[in-house]
């Protein structure tokens, strides 16, 4: 079909922040346990940290550039979506401010209380004046800034608190009619440190609970880091930078690639500023000083803001031993027919397994590695990663594996956004071990989650290996919903062993038999999925489509499922994140409907369900529906072959869609209207997803 000219679009950046609107709906709302709330309040945040940093800091470079940026915009000018963003985010920012307000007081309803250094009793004055000598003075970067041939860095990760002291005029007019001398003003910046937990969490009194944020703790204690000035008056206000992060690669020959992304690491540092964010009750003769020096200027996002910014550590609120304002934590389930006891290769030779996490336990990917690094049989463990835990059980595993005599190959990307520090450190600490290392493909990010092992059984080589839509990283693997599956199809892993030749040799490009890879067949094999539902469509045979994913965003994509949809194909989308997808318009998409889930859980696991006339074909995937994953980076998509597994997969996507409870209705007015429940009972789709596993368990048990 001809592409339909009055196919219409949502604003990718306009619906990225409809979805963390998503997010703060989470923290709004009142069956969240409170101290989840907060949580949520960070995740926020956080979020718009990286928006600002990332794709407003693009969108501002091509206002800069002169490019009105139309084409690759979806049709608006960059000069104008900067100025929307900048409308979005104020709104949003002023919403979040009247969130925590509320959060705040029903804390105090539980008798936790977020004071600040106005409302401190003598005896949390000595507390916090110890605290302070002890071990916030040591750690305090403090600069007086009027006198500097060169105003510092402020770096864009960090909270500072801008100082204005008013200094004592040096003589007194003596002669009445003279005028006062004028006062001296002088500035400091303090960097609030990192290294000190934020919430500083004081002493309970009465079964009180009292907290108080290291920023006010400083700011409690001007009089003793000033004391060698004299002053009249001292005031300090919150101001933050956001910068832009783009990785400026130097084209060097002579340097590795280790070495050109860990200077490009150091030099985002003093990338361009893209947001700064004031405390309003800022003097405006302050908050003119610091725009001035640090350059800003109206194309820069330039945002009011509370008394405090970096809420994102909101995320690491303590939890004061009140647990019953959480979340009740459900521990991840045994996967039917699996042991963490046995062997897990012996296991995975007679059929494959499907884990999903957080449901299911991730410790069955460190298990399987354990087992190969251990096993005198296995000779090779080859493995893709792109953000790892802080303590990697995967690193250890695989060099474990390498001292053990196996060879030991590591496809790890450097520029994994803002992984990169962390990468270079387990890239070095892995090289030293031996670990043959393979740093990214030029112009493509290696975005796959495939891992293979190599087995001699019987004189011959035999494969093991799983693929996953997730990172291999314990730590993200207990809050993001992931599915992994583990093989020992011998065609499928073979195709893995293909992947790891084309890292190796890039202008060779392989033939699959049974994957589907990026950047070179995923658009071409989904397109013709798609053309074949819809020829089902209009040959009258039964032609569906469902797909799970965290954005949909690629123009041509889009303009596939539209066309699916006017030939009658029946299209349930589940995308948690950006949609850029209009469903549900008469003429262009009315037979698509589109949902996003956001709880407790971030959802990350991408599932595509073909018909086929009834005879469902059925993927994962490490690729959304995004032009930069379809046709920019190295991404595997797996076809499921197991009966079982296609099920179980079919479940999953069909629990997540009876979702009534935490599901929003994508639409162009981007409200994030709830899904209407009606007379349906509750049904929560993530508790309903845990339920699910917990009586297959049960099931067996009771067979047993």
């Amino acid at each position: 079909m001809n592409k339909n000219l009055d196919y219409k679009y949502i604003d990718r950046e306009k619906s990225w922040l409809a979805f963390n609107a998503r997010v703060l709906q989470e923290a709004s709302d009142e069956n969240v346990p409170l101290l989840d709330r907060l949580r949520f309040l960070g995740i926020f945040s956080n979020n718009l940290d990286e928006f600002f940093r990332v794709r407003f800091a693009a969108i501002r470079r091509l206002s800069l550039s002169g490019i009105s940026g139309e084409k690759v915009l979806m049709g608006i000018s960059a000069n104008q979506l900067v100025k929307d963003i900048t409308e979005i985010v104020i709104e949003q920012q002023t919403e979040s401010l009247r969130i925590l307000k509320i959060i705040e007081d029903k804390l105090q309803a539980q008798n936790i209380f977020i004071i600040d250094e106005s409302q401190i009793t003598s005896e949390q004055e000595n507390f916090i004046k110890d605290f302070f000598i002890q071990k916030v003075s040591p750690a305090l970067v403090t600069i007086i800034l009027n006198d500097l041939a060169e105003f510092p860095i402020l770096k864009d990760t960090l909270g500072y608190l801008a100082v204005k002291l008013v200094m004592k005029p040096e003589s007194e007019p003596k002669i009445l009619g003279l005028a006062k001398p004028k006062k001296e003003i002088r500035y400091a910046v303090i960097e609030i440190p990192k290294s000190i937990n934020r919430f500083v969490v004081l002493p309970s009194v009465d079964e009180k609970q009292y907290v108080i944020l290291l920023d006010d703790v400083i700011r409690h204690n001007l009089s003793s880091l000033f004391n060698i000035f004299d002053y009249e008056s001292i005031s300090a206000h919150m101001i933050k930078i956001t910068r832009d992060a783009q990785l400026d690669i130097d084209s060097d020959m002579s340097k590795s690639m280790l070495e050109k992304i860990a200077t490009s690491v150091k030099d985002r540092r003093i990338g361009e500023p893209v947001r700064f964010v004031y405390d309003q009750s800022i003097g405006k003769d302050t908050l003119k000083f610091f725009l001035t020096n640090m350059g800003i200027d109206a194309s820069d996002s330039i945002i009011p803001g509370g008394r405090y910014h970096n809420r994102r550590d909101f995320m690491d609120f303590p939890n004061l031993g009140r647990f019953d304002l959480l979340y009740e934590p459900k521990i991840p389930l045994p996967v039917e027919g699996l042991s963490l006891d046995g062997s897990i290769l012996n296991k995975i030779s007679k059929k494959d397994y499907l884990v999903n996490a957080p449901f299911q336990s991730f410790s069955y990917i460190i298990k399987f590695l354990r087992e190969a690094a251990l096993d005198p049989h296995v000779t090779a463990i080859k493995i893709t990663l792109y953000r790892l835990a802080k303590n990697s059980q995967v690193i250890s595993s695989l060099i474990n594996a390498a001292k053990n005599g196996k060879k030991v190959t590591v496809q790890i990307e450097l520029q994994a956004r803002f992984d990169e520090a962390s990468n270079i450190s387990y890239a070095e600490q892995m090289q030293t071990e031996g670990i043959e290392l393979i740093f990214g493909i030029k112009g493509l990010k290696v975005h796959s989650k495939i891992c293979l092992v190599e087995r001699i059984q019987n004189g011959k080589l035999v494969r093991y290996g799983f693929i996953s839509t997730g990172n291999f990283n314990e730590a993200t693997a207990r809050v993001y919903t992931d599915v992994t599956l583990f093989t020992s199809h011998q065609q499928i892993l073979k195709d893995v062993s293909k992947i790891f030749e084309f890292f190796n040799v890039n202008y060779r490009v392989h033939r699959y038999k049974h994957l589907i890879v990026s950047p070179h067949y995923t658009r071409s094999k989904i397109n013709k999925l798609i053309d074949r539902e819809i020829s089902n469509a209009e040959n009258g045979k039964t032609a569906f489509i469902k797909l799970k994913l965290n954005s949909l965003t690629d123009v041509q994509l889009i303009d596939k499922l539209y066309d699916a949809s006017n030939a009658g194909v029946t299209i349930q989308l589940q995308i948690r994140g950006i949609c850029s997808l209009i469903p549900g318009v008469k003429g262009m998409s009315s037979n698509i409907e589109a949902i996003s889930i956001v709880d407790n859980y971030l959802e990350h696991a991408r599932i595509y369900i073909f018909s086929n006339d009834n005879d469902p074909e059925i993927f994962i995937s490490s690729a959304d529906f995004m032009t930069r994953n379809v046709d920019g980076r190295v991404e595997v998509t797996c076809p499921i072959y197991d009966e079982r597994i296609k099920t179980e997969l079919i479940d999953i996507f069909n629990i997540g869609w009876k979702g009534n409870v935490k599901s929003r209705l994508h639409s162009d007015k981007l409200d994030n209207k709830y899904r209407l429940r009606g007379k349906n009972p509750v049904f929560r789709a993530q508790q309903e997803m845990y339920n699910y596993y917990l009586n297959r368990l049960e099931v067996v048990t009771e067979k047993l």
